[in-house]
């Protein structure tokens, strides 16, 4: 509506015009003529630059960057103990009367985790002693009669039966002491079972012991996570096993800082559920830094040899339907810029390597570009000195 009102009003002024001229000499028309038509040139001229600077863009452009970089193979897993130990109570029938260790507790090999009531496995152990003195003086009088009988063989005093009966008993007492003795050392064991010591250096991960639990034996009580040693288990496609070995370095990126690594193990074996293969990764926090927790899952990357990378900072690549783009600004008047396809790479901090797509003198732009299409007039606020110092190397 609000051009068909413009026609209309130009058509109006149009007739106005011709109806005034009607009234004028020719003279005096011919002689207006050039002024009017200088008149509506200079109008266009200026609707003309006014609609070009309106459709122009405001954009930062820099030229992309050469920067030595690892060659990385990204992968991705969770956090696991290097060696996890079962700590079990190993007796029947036992009350859990003190608990020394709780989740997070960091212990020493031979630590006091766990305290059982000892009354009943003292009162065996007093019991198999007594037994064990039973059966030492049963077998002191069954010696004496063992010896009178062999010192009286041939004289007619026993019959071969009384000294066979007595050689015999005189084993059996032996056997008695011997199987007292045993008991003895069973009951002993049990009392000793009624404290549950640490089994190596750690930090306990999980607990299942509670206060007064009557406890059987295999009963889990405690969960360590041995030397405190958290590793990484990646999963990486067969296919890539041939660059990763024994040895090689991983990082993985924390909001803490960088946690190293280095393969520690190969798993012999496949995954049944995505055909991928478990590469064990020992884990070397720095100095300072909190240990990693195990359960996370996490992504990072290995690391080879260091190879030139062209980079442009993060922000000038656009993902559009799936793929990656940049914009390439054309110089001229005006300038305009123009939408690559390119294929990304490795990425480190606020830069991505871009693979192909484009050369090493393009200026690429790296703000604004989310609002741009590909012809769209643009501005070129800047573009950075050192970059273009750098591409031009």
């Amino acid at each position: 509506m609000v051009r068909s009102g413009c026609r209309l009003n130009s058509l109006c002024q149009r007739n106005t015009l011709m109806r005034r001229f009607a009234f004028l000499p020719v003279a005096a028309v011919l002689a207006c003529t050039p002024y009017l038509a200088l008149s509506i040139s200079a109008q266009a001229q200026d609707a003309e630059q006014s609609s070009s600077q309106a459709a122009a863009l405001t954009v930062s452009a820099s030229k992309p960057e050469t920067k030595s970089w690892s060659v990385t193979i990204p992968a991705s897993g969770r956090l696991a103990a290097w060696h996890e130990a079962i700590v079990a109570a190993e007796v029947s029938g036992q009350r859990i009367t003190d608990i020394r260790a709780d989740v997070g507790t960091s212990v020493k090999k031979g630590d006091l985790l766990v305290q059982f009531a000892p009354e009943t496995a003292q009162a065996d152990l007093d019991q198999e002693k007594a037994s064990v003195e039973q059966a030492e003086a049963d077998l002191d009088q069954a010696v004496a009669n063992a010896d009178r009988a062999r010192g009286l063989t041939g004289s007619g005093a026993l019959s071969s039966q009384q000294i066979t009966e007595y050689l015999i008993t005189e084993r059996k007492a032996k056997a008695e002491l011997s199987s007292a003795r045993a008991a003895l050392a069973s009951a002993q064991l049990t009392l000793d079972r009624t404290k549950i010591y640490a089994i190596d250096d750690g930090v306990i991960s999980e607990r299942s012991a509670s206060l007064g639990k009557v406890v059987t034996a295999g009963d889990e009580l405690f969960k360590l996570i041995r030397q405190n040693r958290v590793e990484w288990k990646a999963e990486l496609p067969v296919k890539r096993l041939a660059d990763v070995k024994e040895g090689t370095s991983a990082v993985i990126p924390t909001p803490l800082g960088e946690v190293r690594g280095e393969v520690r193990l190969i798993a012999p074996t496949t995954s049944t559920d995505n055909g991928r293969v478990t590469v064990y990764v020992a884990l070397q926090p720095a100095v300072g830094m909190p240990q990693p927790k195990t359960g996370i899952l996490i992504s990072g990357y290995f690391e080879f040899d260091r190879t030139d990378a062209l980079t442009v900072p993060a922000t000038a690549v656009i993902m559009r339907d799936g793929f990656s783009y940049v914009f390439v600004v054309n110089e001229g008047d005006p300038a305009t810029v123009a939408r690559k396809r390119v294929e990304t790479g490795r990425r480190q901090d606020d830069r991505i390597e871009i693979v192909s797509g484009i050369e090493k003198a393009d200026a690429v732009v790296t703000a604004g570009g989310a609002f741009l299409a590909d012809g769209s007039v643009v501005r070129v606020t800047d573009v950075s000195a050192a970059a273009q110092t750098e591409a031009s190397k």
